[in-house]
């Protein structure tokens, strides 16, 4: 299985996961009972051991660049504190507060999925962003 298979099978195992997440957010009434906090619980943490696999199989195959594991790693950590901070939400009932929770930890899921992506490429990144093109004024000299 090449690394490009490896990544994508892994996002469509948390990706079903992610969805099973919107579904259960998406009810209407929903409440924050014991069995949702422990849904969440045990989905956020599938979640997230999940793109730490995937982070470690692209830190190995990947290219080595200054600063790119502790840049992968740090957005690790925060999917993994976004998902503490929606059990805890669960567990206080805080229904509004569990869905932001989740709404952030969805969106870091996608920024962790990017940076792979592009920890993955073989195209080199540039340093620093191209220059904006300039506008090419001509003079117009008076004789």
């Amino acid at each position: 299985m090449t690394l490009a298979d490896q990544l994508c099978y892994r996002r469509s195992r948390y990706g079903r996961q992610l969805l099973a997440l919107r579904m259960l957010l998406g009810l209407e009434g929903v409440s924050a009972t014991r069995q949702l906090t422990t849904e969440v619980q045990d989905t956020t943490n599938g979640i997230v051991a999940e793109v730490e696999a995937m982070s470690r199989t692209v830190l190995m195959a990947g290219r080595r660049e200054p600063g790119a594991e502790t840049f992968l790693w740090v957005r690790v950590a925060r999917l993994a504190m976004a998902a503490d901070q929606a059990v805890d939400a669960a567990r206080r009932g805080d229904v509004p507060g569990l869905r932001a929770h989740l709404h952030h930890f969805d969106t870091l899921t996608s920024a962790i999925w990017t940076v792979q992506q592009t920890m993955h490429s073989t195209e080199p990144v540039p340093d620093r962003p191209l220059p904006e093109p300039q506008a090419r004024h001509r003079v117009n000299s008076a004789t």
